[in-house]
């Protein structure tokens, strides 16, 4: 008979299966991707935020200076214009010798600022400094006319100072002082004035400023050689003579005189402190003008008449 006989392997191989035996594998791979990625990202992140410091303080530790610029904007104002990498700590101006000022920049990089030029001719000095201690200066020079026309000036007999003003604007007044002594005011009220001045006996330096009724100002200073003027005394108590009597503590030079607008004579002094000297009078009227000159040509005059 013939039999039939199983030839089965006894240890049969498994077939893969298709879907589920690799998932373990497949995880493993993402999960050490996404770590090293992750490892990848904080390097960067570290580098990038070690830059940015580094360059920072590269940045604090730089030495730089503050830029400082001023445009004229009109004939009445500047534009200030201060730029920096690094916050300012002061920002200070000043006018020629006046007072100091102060800006409040709070800490800026940047700052605007309009200035008010003043009349005449000043110097403008800024100082700007950074939170490091680093400065920078600023110097020049501007003028600005008021319309108040200023002059001072001697008077043609040597003795006065003669202070002129002008405006097509109302003058309110004018100051004057010599040397640091205290202002003398003079009020005006008019569009022009004339004032003299007896100027102090030696050398004085003289400062004058005129202000208009919108506070514009104008001011001048000069150097003034002050001399007292010859000491001149005419009399005619006897009713027969003219007794003149000269004296100056620098010296006398010449004494000129007229009598009845005709006769005309001059004595030269030579530089003597004193003199004096008679003239007879003649019936009817005498009309004496004298003029006495010392030394540095500062003058003294008299006109006296008296009838015999």
């Amino acid at each position: 008979m013939n039999q039939i006989l199983s030839v089965d392997n006894p240890n049969p191989t498994r077939k893969k299966q298709k879907n589920g035996g690799g998932a373990p594998a497949n995880i493993k791979s993402i999960v050490r991707f996404f770590a090293i990625a992750m490892i990848v990202f904080g390097v960067f992140m570290i580098g990038t935020g070690s830059y940015s410091m580094y360059k920072n303080y590269q940045d604090e530790n730089t030495i730089t200076k503050p830029t400082i610029y001023v445009e004229r904007t009109s004939d009445e104002q500047l534009t200030l214009k201060i730029t920096h990498d690094k916050a300012l700590a002061k920002v200070t101006y000043i006018w020629q010798n006046g007072e100091e000022i102060d800006l409040n920049i709070s800490g800026r990089r940047d700052i605007e600022q309009a200035l008010e030029v003043p009349t005449g001719t000043n110097t403008l000095r800024i100082y700007a400094q950074d939170i490091n201690g680093q400065e920078t200066s600023f110097t020049n020079t501007y003028t600005r006319e008021s319309g108040i026309q200023l002059s001072i000036e001697n008077q043609e007999d040597g003795n006065n100072i003669l202070i002129s003003a002008s405006s097509q604007e109302q003058l309110s007044y004018l100051t004057y002082r010599w040397d640091e002594e205290d202002e003398t005011r003079v009020d005006i009220n008019d569009t022009q004035i004339d004032y003299e001045l007896e100027p102090l006996k030696g050398t004085h330096k003289l400062t004058v400023i005129v202000v208009d009724i919108n506070n514009n100002t104008q001011t001048q200073e000069i150097e003034v050689q002050g001399v007292t003027r010859p000491t001149l005394e005419v009399t005619a108590d006897d009713g027969e003579n003219f007794t003149v009597k000269m004296s100056d503590e620098q010296g006398l030079d010449r004494v000129e005189f007229i009598i009845n607008e005709d006769k005309k004579y001059r004595v030269n002094l030579n530089g003597v402190t004193e003199h004096e000297f008679s003239y007879a009078l003649q019936p009817g009227e005498n009309r004496l003008n004298i003029t006495l000159y010392n030394v540095n040509g500062v003058t003294t005059n008299r006109k006296v008449k008296y009838t015999k």
